[in-house]
């Protein structure tokens, strides 16, 4: 089929009791998304296509709405593909997506209402033993009284591979980032550009007895004005497959991003989480980010029904400088003690999840998170518990069975 159209609709009611870690400060909203894509294919080694979005939040009163949820109709991507999925060289050049690994760097951030693309060319190297991408791209703004466009000084380089033949039962993922931005505050006083290199491999493979296992390792080094960057982080997960029904899973993971041990020295040490999709990758309330943490988690997955996954997990953290603050997902410091803290516990958290694909064409999805404050977070804010539910439904039109 050359010619396909697609559009989802989706809606979203979620809820935060406790905002800023402070009693009765409490906010219920409604998020609604529509997308709509044409995707044209006049022949295997030519393809276009584009997608319009429009994103709506409702009854929101605490927090921003941009640019997390609301972009009236705009274009959200708008690309042309040369070259076939299997061909040698390919490339896609305009509006699109960029998405790597487990996206802990570089995501389209689906759960936010808005999303994020990037404007931009690809080119895809293929060969048997490896592939690599090679892309340079600029992100786009969303801009609620105009037209969304990229530029504002931010460019984005860098080049992914895969190699899965290099290590037995497993995908060798090396790449290097480099990002260049503008008018960001340096330690030693000036505003100045960004120029920053991630340096990093992920490594994801089954092992014997049904376990398989992730790692992600990442080294910065760059400057930013006046100011050096050296940071680092890391990510270790082991999952268990038990036998039996239920599709049991054991999940053991741990989570560290290096924090900035003084802010006057000229050395930025805070680990830079790029552009990920963040979302419920150190816990279900995203208050906490990939950047000055310790994170450990343990977590199960099931299905006593078929086709309805539900995962648990309990997740703690701690601050890996006390000098530094914390971070949420989307990288945003949200906490901080001046002087240092006197603990570095951040707190725990406990979520649930639960998601059913009712048809083809409607999902459902809920959720909840309950945090509770550690010392950190007692002494930096109000320190009160939080909590995040979610319920969600999903309709494809024209989905494919």
């Amino acid at each position: 089929m050359w010619l396909r159209v697609r559009a989802e609709f989706r809606e979203r009611v979620e809820g935060t009791n406790g905002f800023g870690f402070t009693d009765s400060r409490d906010d219920t909203y409604a998020l609604t998304r529509i997308r709509f894509n044409v995707a044209a294919t006049p022949k295997p080694s030519l393809g276009f296509q584009l997608g319009l979005h429009d994103a709506r939040v409702g009854d929101k009163e605490l927090g921003p709405v941009t640019p997390c949820c609301h972009a009236p109709l705009d274009i959200r991507v708008g690309f042309a593909d040369l070259g076939g999925a299997k061909a040698p060289i390919a490339a896609r050049v305009g509006r699109q997506e960029l998405a790597y690994g487990e996206q802990r760097l570089l995501g389209h951030l689906a759960w936010v209402n808005t999303g994020r693309v990037w404007d931009g060319a690809r080119v895809s190297l293929r060969s048997k033993p490896a592939q690599v991408d090679v892309f340079a791209a600029s992100l786009v703004r969303f801009l609620p009284d105009t037209w969304d466009r990229s530029g504002f000084g931010n460019r984005l380089y860098g080049a992914y591979g895969t190699v899965p033949a290099l290590v037995p039962k497993a995908s060798v993922e090396p790449y290097v980032i480099y990002r260049q931005d503008e008018n960001f505050a340096s330690e030693l006083g000036p505003r100045g550009s960004l120029q920053q290199t991630t340096t990093g491999v992920r490594i994801a493979g089954k092992l014997p007895a049904a376990l398989d296992y992730g790692v992600e390792m990442a080294l910065q080094r760059g400057s930013l004005a006046q100011d050096s960057i050296s940071a680092w982080a890391g990510h270790w997960q082991l999952r268990e497959s038990l036998p039996g029904k239920g599709a049991v899973k054991i999940i053991s993971e741990y989570n560290h991003a290096s924090g900035d041990a003084n802010a006057t020295d000229g050395t930025r040490g805070t680990f830079d989480q790029l552009y990920p999709t963040g979302h419920d990758k150190l816990g279900l309330s995203d208050q906490v980010g990939w950047k000055n943490v310790h994170h450990l988690r343990e977590g199960v997955e099931f299905s006593p029904l078929k086709a309805t996954p539900i995962t648990m997990s309990y997740h703690t953290w701690w601050l890996d400088s006390r000098t530094d603050g914390l971070y949420a997902a989307n990288g945003v410091q949200i906490a901080r003690v001046a002087g240092g803290a006197a603990s570095t516990h951040v707190g725990q958290e406990v979520d649930v999840q639960v998601a059913r694909a009712l048809t083809p064409y409607l999902g459902l999805a809920a959720g909840y998170a309950y945090l509770i404050p550690g010392a950190f977070l007692k002494q930096a804010t109000p320190g009160a518990s939080l909590s995040v539910p979610y319920v969600m439904a999903t309709y494809t039109f024209l989905a494919e069975k």
